[in-house]
């Protein structure tokens, strides 16, 4: 295990490889949150149904439950380049299909439930071979410093994703908007062609045995349990993809509607953006500071303020505190996500870590096809501010629990 030690400031960008991963990889994050933003925005106009947003958060994440841990163990056995580069090529079918159904004015419900399956397919392949990358880019003790990085890139494109999808949305129109999207993926895509990682990479040696399916992950499982950090980090970030996940920004249309501001203009953008801008706040301030070690306590002590906040958005009436506390718990869901992610890289056995990287992710995005339930399907019964309220304070008493369990067992 590497050990954690503070190290300067932004340290991986001297990395020119994680430099060049770093960009482009933003921008293919970043045309994920444009697609959502045109893709919803689509939907919530033609059917004005919070349960279909809740079914859409549920279709988009079910392929990361079912297998981003199949996903994660493929990573440990072949070309993490040519998984990701798969993923990339689903990523732009995706977008190319969205624009030709609204082209076409063809939306209809089995082509949403497809695309936003095959979407979720895309992102399974991505995020743990990514995840694999990002250690052979990155090795020693700048690792930290390149995951929160990283995560700052992943906000960056939750920030950047809305403001141009609303603009491509004002300026182009959803089906010419998506269509230009599909072009974001690319610069990943042609970079990993060449870039001397997976088999390439230094030291690089053929896994011992052929991958065995569901047992190999099962085994994974029970390494993961068997190590109370990876446990403890693991069920963090499962319970919050569980109770919440990303099912609020799904209703954000609805949201924004009870707000007073549910027009496709700056003020719905910046309602979209504010969460991602409190991410990018807290990765470029904790970053540049070399503030809050990754350490298991604080992690969950901030998913704690972070069930807190989320609580008061879902009670808030007013717009500007609105903006206000999203930004809030976009600081906070970064700097507890960061730290997560950087213990589980840095606590997982060399030889398995796609595979463990693969049940983390199956914990963080997997479950998010929960919240989906609670806060989309059940907000059509009870309305989405007391569905997301309920949520936050299931989540809240899971987080003090787990901080009690944790403080008992370090006593």
């Amino acid at each position: 295990m590497t050990r954690l030690e503070p190290s300067r400031a932004f340290a991986a960008l001297a990395n020119r490889d994680f430099r060049i991963y770093f960009l482009s990889a933003s921008a293919a994050m970043m045309a994920d949150n444009i697609e959502h933003v045109i893709s919803y925005w689509v939907i919530f106009q033609k059917f004005h149904d919070p349960a279909l947003a809740g079914v859409a958060v549920i279709s988009h994440w079910v392929p990361y439950l079912l297998f981003a841990a199949y996903s994660g163990a493929l990573a440990d056995h072949f070309d993490i380049r040519r998984l990701i580069q798969l993923g990339m090529l689903l990523f732009i079918g995706v977008s190319v299909s969205w624009g030709v159904m609204f082209m076409t004015e063809t939306v209809v419900l089995w082509k949403v439930r497809a695309l936003l399956l095959i979407h979720g397919c895309a992102g399974v392949l991505w995020i743990p071979a990514s995840q694999v990358l990002l250690h052979q880019i990155v090795r020693g003790p700048t690792l930290p410093s390149a995951v929160r990085i990283n995560a700052t890139g992943r906000y960056l494109g939750f920030l950047i994703g809305p403001a141009v999808g609303a603009g491509l949305l004002l300026c182009l129109g959803p089906a010419y908007g998506i269509f230009f999207n599909a072009l974001l993926y690319t610069p990943l895509l042609l970079w990993l062609v060449r870039a001397p990682y997976g088999p390439r990479t230094p030291g690089w040696q053929p896994p011992p045995r052929a991958l065995r399916g569901f047992s190999d992950i099962f085994a994974t499982m029970r390494v993961v349990a068997a190590n109370p950090v990876l446990l403890s980090m693991t069920g963090l970030i499962g319970a919050s993809s569980f109770f919440i996940g990303s099912a609020y920004s799904a209703q954000m249309p609805e949201f924004a509607t009870d707000l007073g501001h549910g027009r496709a203009d700056f003020s719905y953008s910046l309602l979209l953006a504010a969460d991602a801008a409190g991410g990018l706040f807290a990765g470029l301030l904790l970053e540049s500071r070399s503030m809050m070690q990754p350490r298991a306590r604080s992690a969950i002590s901030l998913a704690v303020i972070w069930s807190v906040v989320l609580l008061g958005f879902a009670l808030c009436r007013t717009y500007w505190i609105a903006v206000a506390l999203l930004f809030i718990a976009g600081f906070v869901e970064l700097a507890f996500n960061a730290m997560a992610q950087t213990l589980v890289q840095l606590h997982a056995p060399a030889a398995i870590r796609g595979s463990v990287i693969g049940v983390f992710t199956m914990s963080s995005l997997g479950l998010r096809a929960f919240s989906g339930v609670g806060v989309g399907l059940l907000g059509a019964s009870i309305g989405i501010h007391r569905s997301l309220a309920l949520c936050a304070i299931a989540l809240l008493l899971v987080y003090a629990a787990l901080l009690l369990v944790k403080r008992s067992l370090t006593a």
